[in-house]
């Protein structure tokens, strides 16, 4: 049984699209992180997306914890031309689009960017790599709320645009285990 704990990284304070592009976290409230680690299993294995957001919160997760390589799989959705941009200059810019985005997720994407459909396929190899490489750990993985929410996706069979109802703040936890093949849900946006 591998255990997943999915971590949102801690917050970036942008008010736009924030795919691909590395910002950094705000990781200066102690007691919200001691309470987060403390809610984290000792031993795991640590793994973080290769953006500065999720690897500098990663980097606070480590005591009694083993690091695995960062993972480039593991970045947010690649917003394409709409990064960096804030939510109503997309609407006003591409709005179809934007809004399909959201209501349709699936094969919609934005302007070179990956849809859901793609974002699902580039974690689900690796995802499945450290489940067979480590079938019997627990997996502390920092990564970014649209990667987090394929793998509730993938978890609980439900739909792209079910999923997106989910809430997932940052440094929240979203525990999926899989086991014998299977998955399953334990908590999602879990906030120690």
């Amino acid at each position: 049984m591998t255990v997943w704990h999915w971590v949102r990284h801690g917050p970036t304070h942008e008010k736009t699209f924030v795919g691909w592009r590395d910002v950094p976290a705000d990781l200066s409230d102690a007691e919200q992180i001691a309470r987060l680690d403390a809610a984290l299993p000792r031993p795991a294995l640590v793994v973080s997306s290769d953006l500065i957001r999720a690897k500098a919160t990663a980097d606070v997760l480590m005591a009694g914890r083993q690091r695995l390589p960062d993972e480039a799989d593991m970045r947010e959705f690649n917003f394409g031309d709409w990064d960096g941009l804030h939510f109503t200059d997309v609407s006003e810019r591409d709005p179809r689009l934007s809004r399909c985005y959201w209501e349709e997720p699936g094969d919609i994407a934005p302007p070179n960017g990956e849809s859901w459909n793609a974002a699902a396929a580039r974690i689900a190899p690796f995802v499945d790599r450290v489940n067979a490489a480590h079938p019997e750990a627990h997996v502390v993985a920092v990564a970014h709320f649209g990667i987090i929410l394929t793998q509730v996706q993938r978890a609980s069979g439900l739909s792209a645009y079910e999923v997106l109802g989910h809430r997932v703040d940052n440094l929240s936890v979203t525990r999926l285990v899989h086991e014998a093949g299977a998955w399953r849900v334990e908590a999602i946006n879990h906030c120690p």
